[in-house]
């Protein structure tokens, strides 16, 4: 029987109640999966995190992701169940899958990543969170007004949250790799700061954005490693800019927790802490 899939959007990483219990009465089996321009990444509850690069950069050969999107499909496939196998002992049930989504992604690629994750981990639920919202809770930074950008190294997200929600978000195909042959820091941290002018316009979401900005900038991912675009990003967003302590995995870890919430709030047992998950069973 195909495996089922969900289309959802976990609310927090909150622990609430006893985990819910999967077939035959065991725990469910929790992962998380970041596909990222840069590395393919996979958590599990019990197991930790193991990762594999996804190509594109000096002498790692054709890429499996490109632009935040799925290029080789097959390959990442391939790289996700090798990545399972690395766990040990070995996962052998049909797992909650929770997969990061980047903000402004087509129907087709989240198609593609369902297609992927699906045949690598056969989920018995798959729950998809959009990336700097996953990075927000696994930042600890999700509570109140929060403005968060995640430079990657081929793609830029901002998102302005509130107390968790994603209430605006912008996006570009542009990243830590495109700073060289004359793309200079300074030119990164001004399509940054263009994305943040861009959500701070928005009439419905201005007083949130002013909140955010008078508490500063979270910053995750490739450009979080980076103090030369810190120091630019600080001095033309003329705010203060705080990388999170653990910038490559925030997402990841976010996702992590999102599954563990879900796991305690399943669609059939107790109310969950935020609206019903959406999709097909």
């Amino acid at each position: 029987m195909p495996a089922r899939t969900t289309v959802d959007r976990p609310q927090d990483g909150a622990h609430r109640g006893p985990v819910a219990a999967g077939r035959g009465g065991t725990a469910p089996v929790l992962l998380a999966v970041d596909a990222g321009s840069s590395q393919l990444r996979l958590w599990g509850l019990g197991h930790g995190t193991v990762n594999v690069p996804t190509g594109g950069g000096p002498g790692q050969g054709a890429p499996l992701v490109r632009r935040g999107r799925l290029v080789d499909a097959p390959a990442c496939t391939s790289a996700l169940r090798q990545l399972l196998q690395r766990f040990r002992p070995t996962v052998e049930v049909e797992p909650l899958v929770v997969a990061c989504r980047p903000v402004s992604a087509t129907p087709a690629d989240e198609y593609a990543l369902r297609q992927v994750v699906t045949a690598a981990l056969a989920p018995r639920r798959l729950l998809f969170i959009d990336t700097v919202r996953a990075a927000a809770i696994g930042a600890g930074a999700a509570a109140g007004a929060l403005l968060l950008a995640d430079v990657g190294a081929q793609i830029t997200e901002i998102g302005l949250l509130d107390d968790g929600q994603l209430v605006a978000a912008r996006r570009t195909d542009f990243g830590t790799r495109d700073v060289k042959d004359g793309t200079t820091v300074q030119m990164l941290a001004a399509v940054v700061a263009r994305l943040v002018r861009e959500i701070y316009q928005q009439p419905a979401v201005r007083p949130t954005a002013v909140a955010a900005l008078a508490r500063g900038m979270v910053l995750v991912g490739d450009g979080a490693a980076r103090p030369d675009l810190i120091a630019a990003l600080s001095q033309t967003l003329r705010i203060a800019v705080q990388p999170a302590a653990a910038p490559y995995t925030a997402a990841l870890t976010g996702a992590g927790l999102a599954a563990m919430a879900a796991a305690r709030h399943p669609r059939d047992g107790a109310t969950p802490p935020a609206p019903a998950p959406t999709g097909t069973p």
